[in-house]
């Protein structure tokens, strides 16, 4: 099969490309310059450049259709947010071509988290205690109960404008007045917003694939190392066993919304009753997607497998144990460990020391941990990284 994979610059770029190109697939990676992480993989068979869709929705659009019509690409596989909502909107103008994501209306609902707090109320799903706000105005006339220091978490991470895409971010309120500081510098736009009880305890991720309204495969992994230490993106990660609970919940939420293909379901473990409290859906791939690859679970296989309409086996078990390694992304993350004071970093308590945490870093091999983007079979994207990476530091 032909097919798109879009946002070629991330991790899960790479890794749905070197599954697929694995697999005996066509791969064409896209993104909006010429040289990207994807593209000098031996998978990659060409390359396209694409308007940027952060800039311009409308011509990143028309672009993509006219390219899957002229080079009669039977598959697009958008990754981000950026390149999937635009795209599952749009996918009439695609012509024939697949896209293995459920409609337009049901990804949209997924990336509100004011909809899907409502969804999992009705379902009984554990959530925080949360109040949702529509607007500046509302906030007076609502009664707060929520302890303070809170959550404030605008209803989408990603917000269309005339002007582009507006990028939102969660933050915290240490007090009344403090949230009103906040609220009342929110453009409209950015409304609801959601008011939440702030959850004590390790973070979860049930990352699953949808098939017809069923489950074919879930993975959960835990995070070993993240960048910046006290908390963001993991940079070391191990496979775990799922969580019975927490896969029962993102089972019965997904199937409420009649989703389809791959998503993200997060939680918070809650450490007054140790049970999961959702956080949000993600609709789309994660960047420790290759973990889940290394582990025994595809996700990017079994997407274009479920294109044929046929029926696909489940996928009921998976390795434990197996970790996966950001190289460069661990070495930011140590940087900012020894460079940056430890009380300005608010790590917990009882987080290594700088010696400790070196000492750790410096475990560069072991039996079951394999690397995102450095692999001697495949060598060119690390190369091209790594030239990256000194830029930047340069």
């Amino acid at each position: 099969m032909k097919i798109l994979v879009t946002d070629g610059n991330t991790l899960p770029g790479l890794a749905i490309t070197r599954s697929l190109g694995k697999a005996g697939h066509e791969v064409i990676v896209g993104y909006q310059e010429k040289k990207c992480l994807a593209g000098y993989s031996k998978y990659c068979s060409s390359q396209c450049i694409y308007p940027s869709p952060i800039k311009n929705t409308n011509s990143f659009i028309q672009f993509i259709a006219d390219f899957v019509e002229l080079n009669e690409i039977e598959a697009v596989i958008p990754v981000t947010d950026i390149t999937t909502l635009p795209i599952t909107k749009n996918k009439h103008l695609l012509n024939n071509c697949k896209i293995p994501f459920a409609n337009y209306d049901v990804v949209d609902t997924a990336a509100n988290k004011a909809s899907i707090i409502e969804t999992a109320r009705k379902l009984n799903i554990d959530i925080p205690e949360s109040i949702i706000i529509d607007n500046y105005k509302q906030l007076k006339e609502r009664k707060i109960t929520i302890p303070f220091p809170l959550v404030i978490k605008p209803a989408r991470s990603r917000v269309l404008t005339d002007q582009g895409w507006l990028f939102t971010t969660v933050t915290y309120a240490n007090d009344p007045e403090d949230l009103d500081n906040q609220l009342s510098k929110y453009p409209d736009k950015i409304f609801p917003v959601i008011l939440q009880e702030k959850i004590v305890g390790p973070g979860l991720g049930i990352f699953m694939c949808f098939d017809k309204g069923k489950s074919i495969a879930a993975f959960s992994h835990k995070r070993l190392r993240e960048k910046p230490p006290s908390g963001g993106v993991s940079v070391l990660r191990m496979s775990v066993p799922l969580d019975p609970l927490a896969l029962s919940f993102s089972e019965n939420l997904l199937s409420e919304i009649n989703w389809q293909g791959i998503a993200m379901v997060e939680y918070k473990i809650d450490n007054r009753d140790n049970r999961p409290k959702l956080m949000e859906i993600n609709g789309r791939f994660w960047g420790s997607l290759q973990l889940a690859i290394h582990a025994g679970v595809d996700f990017p296989k079994l997407l274009v497998d479920s294109l044929d309409n046929r029926i696909i086996e489940p996928v009921k078990t998976y390795n434990y144990g197996v970790k996966t390694r950001w190289l460069w992304g661990d070495i930011d993350a140590l940087l900012i460990r020894l460079l940056k004071s430890t009380k300005s970093q608010l790590l917990p308590k009882d987080s290594d020391s700088k010696l400790i945490y070196t000492i750790k870093f410096l475990k560069l091999w072991e039996p079951k941990l394999h690397y995102d983007v450095l692999r001697l079979s495949d060598i060119r994207p690390w190369l091209f990284e790594t030239v990256q990476w000194f830029k930047r530091l340069i």
